[in-house]
């Protein structure tokens, strides 16, 4: 008979684990930031659901499967916890063809990414995938139930929102066809492409000098639109050597969601190569401010250091939870989050 040793077989329930952990003094384990949004854009062949629980009673529940819902499934994955992530499938960056300024990552399709994260996570038996949405959350820290659009009913000691947040675009035909392809947010994330090209900025507010300044890194071919009158000292940013356009924007032509040239009401029109557009959002889930989660004044959950709402047992990571949309921020939010869950189980035990 062999002597029990290293080697033996792990028994991996939950008693053993938090014994394992008590004894071994373990506390909160250290988190490794990554560096660029939310996107998983879901098709048939990822949408498959693996690793079912049929008491649906889980340890952890994520609402959200992209970059920080995925990020955050990896780390309860290896943290040996009964998770479900929970996604709808449609990314708020779905349309965008290249994810940029992600380490290992630059260039790659967001959706090809994502499905390689998600082939990853899934890798940790303890982890489940449904494809559905969650209509309805109520309970209190160690004891929330979740029901979805398919009339499921899920149990969860801890739950994590990573819903991301909707854009809001102006009544602009072919704005939003072209948004994430050639109208685009952020220079970190899109710049380097349309550098020294025909650029415009579809901004009207006090604060666009500073951007203007921001965007003339990348190229010095920049136009303002203010799609009306201007409501701030136009002399600020024609100082900058950039010129501001008053007039009206009826349309945008665009080939595929590549602009050709921007139609105005008079009849003139204006071409380009991109357009910065900083959109108003939405949260795409009510369920966090319907559970009392402060909101801030930007429209983000507010959370603390470790992605914990000011709900109990409730966390938020990725883009509904920061204003800085990259997708290396929204992992490295989800591993955050993902650390501090399974710390507060291990604590209550």
């Amino acid at each position: 008979m062999s002597k029990p040793g290293r080697h033996r077989q792990a028994d991996n329930s939950p008693t053993c684990r938090r014994t394992f952990l008590k004894r071994n003094g373990l506390g909160l384990i250290g988190v490794l930031l990554a560096t660029d949004l939310s996107a998983l854009h879901q098709t048939e062949e990822n949408m498959t659901t693996e690793h079912t629980n049929e008491d649906h009673n889980y340890e952890v529940i994520i609402i959200g499967g992209s970059y920080a819902g995925l990020s955050a499934g990896l780390a309860m994955g290896r943290s040996i916890r009964k998770t479900l992530i929970i996604d709808g499938g449609k990314p708020c960056n779905r349309q965008t063809p290249h994810t940029h300024n992600f380490i290992t990552h630059d260039g790659d399709r967001p959706h090809a990414v994502a499905a390689d994260a998600k082939r990853d996570v899934l890798k940790y038996p303890t982890v489940s995938f449904v494809n559905s949405l969650v209509t309805k959350v109520k309970g209190s820290d160690g004891a929330f139930e979740l029901t979805t659009t398919d009339g499921n009913v899920y149990l969860a000691q801890k739950i994590l929102f990573a819903t991301g947040v909707k854009d809001i675009m102006p009544a602009i035909p072919g704005l939003a066809e072209s948004w994430g392809i050639s109208v685009i947010h952020c220079p970190y994330c899109h710049g380097y492409e349309v550098r020294s090209k025909r650029t415009g900025i579809l901004a009207n507010s006090p604060a666009v000098k500073e951007f203007v300044k921001m965007i003339l890194n990348w190229t010095d071919q920049l136009t303002l639109f203010t799609n009306g009158p201007a409501d701030f000292p136009v002399e600020e940013v024609t100082a900058l050597g950039v010129d501001v356009v008053t007039k009206v924007i009826s349309d945008i032509d665009h080939a595929e969601g590549y602009i050709n040239h921007l139609n105005f009401s008079d009849g003139s029109k204006f071409e380009l190569d991109a357009l910065y557009y900083r959109a108003a959002l939405e949260q795409h889930c009510k369920a966090p401010e319907e559970m009392g989660c402060v909101i801030t004044d930007t429209g983000h959950i507010e959370v603390n250091q470790f992605q914990q709402t000011s709900v109990p047992g409730v966390y938020a990571a990725g883009d509904m939870a920061s204003p800085f949309r990259a997708v290396s921020l929204a992992t490295a939010q989800g591993t955050v989050a993902g650390a501090m869950m399974n710390h507060e189980l291990i604590n209550a035990h």
